[in-house]
């Protein structure tokens, strides 16, 4: 299937710094998707568009992982996610300091010194459940 890169602005207000921010996130994670060779891996639609301050991946329209300021997050497991946490390999995902904690979701800091391969795990992993899981409601 081919995959499709999307940058799509929403805000009127004039104030176009988290464009700039959300186009940094967009690019990186276009970039990522690409280098990890996802294309064939996976046998599903990717979409990329902008999301908060920074962008999302969709697999065939299901939300799945996100780079911001705050990280990479994948949407795993909630049994996955609790390990990852416990073990300090990934922390819960906040977007913002006083919002809650997105349930599902382990994020990782500093995704520039994660292994490459460790990387696409998450990704095949995170896109394999959004798939599996259609008909539920995703965050």
């Amino acid at each position: 299937m081919s995959n499709k890169f999307q940058y799509q602005t929403v805000s009127n207000d004039g104030d176009r710094r988290w464009e700039v921010m959300s186009r940094q996130y967009f690019e990186k994670l276009t970039e990522l998707i690409a280098a990890l060779e996802l294309d064939g891996a996976l046998e599903a639609e990717l979409t990329v568009k902008h999301f908060f301050n920074g962008a999302a991946v969709y697999a065939n329209g299901k939300i799945f992982a996100s780079w911001s300021p705050v990280g990479l997050a994948f949407k795993l497991a909630a049994e996955e996610v609790a390990e990852l946490i416990a073990r300090g390999q990934a922390r819960p995902l906040k977007y913002f300091a006083k919002s809650p904690i997105k349930k599902g979701y382990a994020l990782f800091d500093k995704p520039d010194l994660k292994q490459p391969a460790a990387l696409k795990t998450f990704f095949l992993k995170a896109a394999a459940q959004a798939l599996s899981s259609c008909g539920e409601e995703h965050d």
